[in-house]
């Protein structure tokens, strides 16, 4: 086929390389402006961009698509720039802006959705890092024919996958990554056979967008939950701390003893395997941990540094 293809991070770059790779022809990719990454803040291009850029493909990074919005100019210079490509159809991963209808409408086939979970559980943009966090045993990835609401339409092709006990948003990134874009050139495979399917009413969950402000830990929380919420957050944002008035990252923790009457926040023991710490519910044995322009660091490297006491207490998280 003919495609457009709209995306930005890694999760969409995999797929535009397997498009490529499949044979389609690759008229136009759209992909979000440059933004400013790294110690020095200096623009930087999205994953597909710099792919699209490297196999001589037509970019164009509109800040909006809204013919009414607040660039105007941009939408109409995506317009024509569609109208030009005359796609088949518009292949869309993580693009991270919205479709207004013109577009939804402009490919002959119409816009098809690469969405990493089993809609209709978890629509919207953090659907891998909700999963993990609820404690979901199983997701997987959805290809989607797109309409105007928040992942509503139907639904061309599904794969589960279970997810790992110990399991990171990083690592399950990867994986589902990988699996949608086998979905999507299998979609493409079979065109014109495959019956889209309507999403079910029930089991509609929503997955906002993982703020930074969720990072620091409640330790009135239980410590099963607190150690979803680490391997939800990892790669970002991390485990957010205070001891003693100085901030911690806290990347890994594994649940340890199940009951304690310490207070939650308590440091309980500390040794190089981990730093137990009290929670609502059961005990939290921190063993990643990070100073603030330091690196990621087994528990054991980080106490060689930054001693920890027992009987001290991490600070409750701002409110």
């Amino acid at each position: 086929m003919k495609l457009a293809f709209a995306g930005t991070p890694e999760f969409a770059r995999v797929a535009l390389q397997a498009l490529h790779a499949a044979g389609h022809t690759i008229a136009l990719v759209l992909t979000q402006p440059d933004r400013p990454a790294g110690r020095g803040m200096k623009l930087q291009p999205s994953a597909v961009k710099q792919y699209a850029l490297d196999q001589a493909m037509t970019v164009i990074q509109p800040r909006s698509l809204r013919l009414d919005g607040r660039y105007p100019g941009d939408a109409e210079l995506a317009r024509a720039a569609l109208q030009a490509a005359a796609p088949d159809a518009m292949i869309v991963a993580a693009y991270g802006l919205l479709l207004p209808e013109w577009v939804l409408d402009l490919p002959r086939y119409g816009c098809l959705n690469i969405h990493g979970s089993l809609l209709p559980r978890w629509r919207g943009a953090a659907p891998i890092h909700r999963a993990i966090e609820a404690g979901d045993t199983e997701t997987g990835v959805t290809i989607m024919q797109m309409d105007q609401g928040l992942d509503t339409g139907a639904m061309l092709l599904a794969q589960s996958t279970p997810i790992g006990p110990t399991e990171t948003t990083g690592q399950l990134h990867d994986r589902l990554a990988a699996l949608g874009a086998e979905l999507m050139v299998r979609v493409l495979a079979q065109w014109g056979t495959l019956k889209p399917v309507a999403q079910p009413g029930q089991g509609i969950t929503y997955a906002p967008k993982i703020d930074k402000a969720e990072s620091w830990l409640n330790w009135q929380l239980p410590a099963a939950q607190l150690a979803r919420q680490l391997r939800a957050f990892d790669p970002f944002p991390g485990g957010a701390a205070q001891l003693n008035g100085h901030p911690i990252k806290v990347w890994r923790a594994d649940v340890s003893d199940p009951t304690t009457h310490a207070p939650p926040g308590q440091v309980l023991a500390v040794q190089e395997q981990g730093i137990d710490v009290a929670t609502g519910q059961g005990v939290l044995r921190l063993t990643e941990l990070q100073r603030p322009g330091g690196k990621r660091m087994p528990c054991a490297d980080f106490l060689r540094g930054h001693p920890v006491e027992a009987g001290t207490c991490f600070e409750a998280p701002p409110t």
